[in-house]
Formats: structure tokens, C-alpha cells, sequence
């Protein structure tokens, strides 16, 4: 009997030995090893998942001035409305709308026939009295004449000089030249047409000095002064700054509006402003030198306050902004930035407090103005 269960046992252990769960056993430490990697790669891709993408600036200094922001239509410094001296037809247009002209230049004639006679007949006059005179003064001198009729002799050879050169002056003026240089702004006059002195011909732009009216509100008045500088720009030409400055101050203040009429000089460079062009205005009140600047798409408001993302190994911080002064683009920092860190200018639309973040790109943004 007991032969007989020592046999069964032997068999017993030797079947579950051999079965698969025996086999699928494993040694406890490879077993250990295995499950710690699992672990650690499952963490750094979890790790990966949860890092945001963003792209960042590094925080730098620059200049940053106050001022203030008002609009005007450009006008022109320099023109001129071209008119007749004279009456007379249209025979010849030179100048068209567009066209640049010189001071001098002519730029219309007028028929000139008339004047031409008008012109030789005053010469025959002229050449009739100076005989007269020269004659008159040789009797003169032999004391065959009498000083009143000497005199009269002179008075009547300069009034002929004087009707010659109005009637060289009157021919000269058949031909219509522009006062100034620049260029033509409009043409009203027509060929064949008969024209009077009191009409107008055309009108002449020099757009190398433009400017722009402003008014003022009353209580910046002491704030302004000639000479101050500002800076315009134009929706229609972005990216450019154009250089001005106040050329002048009216000392009147409109009771009406409350404000006073202030001249804005600008430096047209290229030629790029027309007048009657809609600019923007900033006449700079006082400048900042060197001071941290933050761009402004790099700020989140909640609740009206101003909060950016620093990114800080690897975590995004959210830090609400001391803010000094600003302008389209830029924000003075008075404290918790510093210079050299980086933030958040995509991506941080939503995030919060401690995010993990991954930077993909870094943009390098100018401070100038």
C-alpha cells in the first residue's frame, strides 16, 4: 500500500512539472527588473503626453516712451493754386495731373498773337521817343531848349519804356508757369477755352513737406511744446514709422471742444505720404531708457488683470504683470521678470499655474518702436 502511494506521488510531481504553468514561471528578479522598465517608459511617455507645446521670446530691454495717440488727414506744407495773369484762349497744355513740375516750368500758353503786336507797337513807340529825346538833349545842351520842354522830352521817353516793358511783361505772361515745384494736382483748364485772370488753372503739390493738424485736449497742454518729437503711421503702410515733429502751437484754445490746434511736421521719406492721407499721431511725452519689455500677444488678461507664462525648467509660471507704461506693441516690467527669461507667446491661451511645457520654437521680437 504504501509502494502504491510513493508511485502516485512520484507521478503527481512529475506531471506538474511538466505542465505550462510550471513553465510559464519566471525567476522573481528578472521578473522585478522587467516590471521597473515597464514602469519607467510608461512614466516618460505619460511624461510626454502631458508637456505642452509652446513657442517663447526671450525677455530683453528697450526704450518705451508715453504719449499721446490722436489721428488727422495729411495736408501739404507747400502749394499752389496756378492762375492767369491775363485774359486769353487756351492754345497749349503741357502739364498733366501727376506730372512733376519745376518752378518756372510752363506748364500752359495762352494765344499770343495780340500781345505780340501790342508788344512790337510799344517797342516803335519807344524807339520814337528816344530819337526824340536824344535830339531834344543835343539842343538842350546848346541852350536851344528850354528845360520844361527838355523835361518833357524825358517824361514822355520813360513813360514809352514803361508801356514796352508792360507789354513785353503781358506777352511773357501767355505763358502760364507753375510757382513752385512739384507736382500737378489738378487741371481745370481746357484748349480753346477763354480764360480770366480770376480762374483757376491748376494746382501744384510739393510732397516733400507734409503736415498734420491735431487738436489737442486742454489739459495736455503742458505737455506739448515746438520741437517735440512724434511718430505717425498709416494704416495703408505698415511697419513704416514716419519722423515729426510740432512745428506749431496755437495759443488759442477753442472753448467749443476744449482743445488747442497743434502742427505736426513729418519727414516724408520716399515719398511714401500723400496729402489728405489718415495717419495716427503719437507725440512722445516722456521716454523710459532700458527698461524690461514684454509684447503684448504674449499676455492673458483674467479679470482685467494683465498675466504672463515664464518658463522656467521646463515649467511654465504664471506671473501677473507691474506694468509701467505701454504702447501698441510692448509693456514695461517693474518687477518679476527679469532679463533673459523666457515666455510664453503661443500656447498659453487656457494653461495654468505649473504646466509642463515642451518649447518647439523660439522667436526673436525687435523692441524698437
Amino acid at each position: 500500500m504504501q509502494k502504491i502511494l510513493l508511485v502516485l506521488m512520484v507521478s503527481l510531481l512529475f506531471l506538474w512539472q511538466c505542465s505550462p504553468s510550471a513553465k510559464g514561471k519566471k525567476d522573481p528578479e528578472n521578473l522585478n527588473q522587467k516590471d521597473s522598465s515597464i514602469t519607467a517608459d510608461s512614466l516618460k511617455k505619460k511624461a510626454d503626453i502631458e508637456q505642452v507645446p509652446v513657442e517663447v521670446t526671450t525677455v530683453t530691454r528697450g526704450d518705451i516712451s508715453k504719449y499721446l495717440l490722436l489721428s488727422s488727414n495729411l495736408e501739404t506744407e507747400i502749394m499752389a493754386d496756378v492762375y492767369a495773369r491775363i485774359q486769353g484762349i487756351v492754345d497749349s497744355i503741357y502739364k498733366e495731373e501727376g506730372q512733376y513740375v519745376h518752378k518756372n516750368e510752363i506748364m500752359l500758353s495762352l494765344e499770343a498773337k495780340e500781345y505780340q503786336l501790342a508788344e512790337q507797337k510799344a517797342h516803335l513807340e519807344y524807339q520814337n521817343q528816344l530819337s526824340n529825346y536824344k535830339r531834344f538833349a543835343a539842343m538842350h545842351n546848346k541852350e536851344l531848349l528850354s528845360d520844361e520842354e527838355f523835361d518833357k522830352a524825358s517824361y514822355a521817353l520813360k513813360t514809352a519804356r514803361i508801356q514796352w516793358d508792360e507789354a513785353k511783361l503781358n506777352l511773357d505772361y501767355t505763358k502760364i508757369r507753375s510757382p513752385i515745384e512739384g507736382r500737378v494736382g489738378e487741371r481745370r483748364a481746357k484748349i480753346g477755352e477763354r480764360i480770366q485772370p480770376t480762374d483757376k488753372l491748376f494746382s501744384v503739390v510739393n510732397n516733400s513737406q507734409v503736415i498734420a493738424v491735431i487738436y489737442v485736449p486742454e489739459k495736455n497742454l503742458n505737455q506739448v511744446k515746438v520741437g517735440q518729437q512724434a511718430l505717425v503711421y498709416s494704416d495703408h503702410l505698415k511697419g513704416i514709422v514716419f519722423k515729426g515733429w510740432i512745428k506749431r502751437i496755437s495759443p488759442v484754445i477753442d472753448p467749443a471742444s476744449g482743445t488747442f490746434k497743434v502742427t505736426v511736421g513729418v519727414k516724408n521719406r520716399k515719398k511714401l505720404l500723400r496729402p489728405g492721407m489718415f495717419v495716427n499721431i503719437r507725440i512722445i511725452i516722456d521716454t523710459h531708457k532700458q527698461v524690461i519689455l514684454v509684447p503684448k500677444t504674449a499676455v492673458v488678461y483674467e479679470n482685467e488683470a494683465m498675466q504672463v507664462y515664464v518658463v522656467r525648467q521646463g515649467i511654465a509660471h504664471k506671473i501677473r504683470l507691474t506694468s509701467g507704461y505701454e504702447d501698441s506693441d510692448k509693456i514695461e516690467v517693474l518687477k518679476d521678470i527679469r532679463e533673459g527669461d523666457k515666455i510664453i507667446l503661443v500656447g498659453q491661451s487656457g494653461m495654468k499655474d505649473r504646466t509642463p511645457v515642451k518649447i518647439v520654437n523660439e522667436r526673436i521680437l525687435s523692441v524698437k518702436e
